[in-house]
């Protein structure tokens, strides 16, 4: 039974949409595209839009009627779904059919939407990719496509090694004119960053990776989430897996993944204090680099992003709005779509990195601010519980087939993240002396 178990773990599965606000659709488990046949689904729960949370299906035949599924996620989710009514004014609702929750009216979170798409301050998105124009290909039309009223789109070539990325976008730019390339010879994903917050005029700046499609009102929920509460500096979104084909994909979900939750959160010093033991040094919990915004203002002035961070300059730049003072601000109604990797030996290295990001950012902190020492020094017994307790938020995602190998290279990674972070420092303010 376990083997079975272990089985259907890593058998690919389906990513699917279901919208409750119209009538409910009948799943297929033959992807059109590909003919690929699926046992399994993994199914986003949206009502008006807004992700209400996951739910796996399974296919007894090629099609699976509303009728089959609704009632498996009324169980899950009916909590969630009558909350979401209640914060609309709409009437609670005892069940969920075929017809799902349609209303004659519009509801008041697509109004609310609306209301302030009529005074969304100027934007710029920022992308860094390296000689991946395929990737990029894929990513930009969802992000030329945003319910937006006004920004645009930076693309910065990193250090590239054809003219690939300036074909692409010069061919897509003369339809869409919010299109802006600019070029970064220095490599690193910091620096191309940096160049591009150097470049754009938004007094909103997002970022998302080449490897991520971004849905339609990604854009205006992440700038719309920096009027929740007083002086919200970051937004970050919420981020689920573009496909599940592969058993390095499914083990990616496993180790955590990108996906923070369905529930906004608000993470200040203050009034929004979650009073965890860890808080705010596991910075990771707060978002991800792929979908995440900053106020221009905060980043010009921190310098951007730490080019001596080969990984974990996002969570660095998290850590620092809360330290400052400021409120970050979890949204997951800015969804966006990952391409997780899809091979083994890339995951094995993706594990590692964050590994070294951890604690090469927790270098960094320590080195520009001397005085957290005492502290990070007594959240010491609660930060090995959290990485190394199996039921920790950190693992409990994790099944008992999750590769030890995998473990290991994410605490070789921890072990380096220092040595590599200072080593790369030094080298960097040694090029400059010169």
């Amino acid at each position: 039974m376990a083997d079975d178990r272990s089985m259907l773990d890593n058998m690919p599965l389906r990513v699917l949409e279901i919208e409750l606000g119209r009538p409910l659709p009948t799943l297929s488990a033959i992807n059109e595209k590909t003919g690929q046949v699926y046992r399994r689904a993994r199914c986003l729960v949206r009502l008006h839009d807004q992700p209400l949370g996951m739910v796996d299906v399974q296919f007894e035949t090629n099609k699976l009627g509303a009728d089959g599924y609704a009632p498996h996620i009324w169980r899950l989710l009916h909590e969630q779904i009558n909350e979401h009514m209640r914060q609309d004014g709409l009437l609670i609702t005892s069940g969920l059919d075929s017809d799902g929750l349609t209303c004659p009216e519009t509801p008041m979170c697509i109004v609310e939407r609306e209301a302030f798409f009529a005074a969304a301050p100027y934007a710029s998105v920022i992308v860094s990719t390296h000689d991946r124009p395929d990737r990029l290909a894929m990513c930009l039309p969802a992000l030329l496509a945003q319910h937006y009223p006004d920004y645009e789109v930076v693309i910065v070539d990193n250090a590239p090694s054809t003219s690939a990325t300036f074909d692409l976008v010069q061919k897509v730019a003369d339809d869409h004119p919010w299109l802006r390339y600019v070029r970064e010879d220095d490599p690193g994903l910091s620096r191309g960053l940096n160049r591009g917050i150097r470049s754009a005029r938004g007094a909103i700046l997002a970022f998302t990776d080449d490897d991520v499609v971004v849905d339609t009102y990604w854009l205006l929920h992440l700038a719309k989430a920096f009027s929740v509460t007083g002086d919200v500096t970051c937004v970050t979104g919420l981020v689920m897996p573009t496909e599940l084909e592969t058993p390095a994909q499914i083990l990616f979900e496993e180790y955590g993944g990108f996906t923070k939750g369905f529930s906004r959160r608000v993470y200040d010093l203050a009034a929004n204090h979650p009073h965890e033991p860890l808080f705010p040094y596991t910075a990771g919990r707060f978002g991800t680099g792929a979908s995440m915004a900053f106020r221009a203002d905060f980043l010009r002035s921190a310098g951007g992003f730490d080019p001596d961070l080969q990984c974990g300059m996002d969570i660095a730049a998290f850590f620092q709005v809360i330290k400052q003072g400021h409120a970050l601000v979890y949204e997951p109604a800015a969804l966006a779509y990952h391409n997780h990797r899809r091979e083994y030996l890339e995951l094995r290295k993706q594990i590692y990195t964050y590994g070294v990001g951890l604690t090469a950012y927790l270098t960094k902190s320590l080195l520009e601010h001397p005085r957290y020492l005492l502290e990070l020094v007594t959240k010491v017994p609660d930060g090995l519980h959290f990485i190394l307790n199996t039921r920790s938020p950190k693992n409990r995602k994790k099944q008992v087939h999750y590769p030890k190998e995998l473990t290991r290279l994410e605490f070789k990674g921890m072990f380096y993240g220092p040595f590599i972070y200072l080593h790369k420092r030094s080298k960097r303010r040694k090029k400059v002396s010169r």
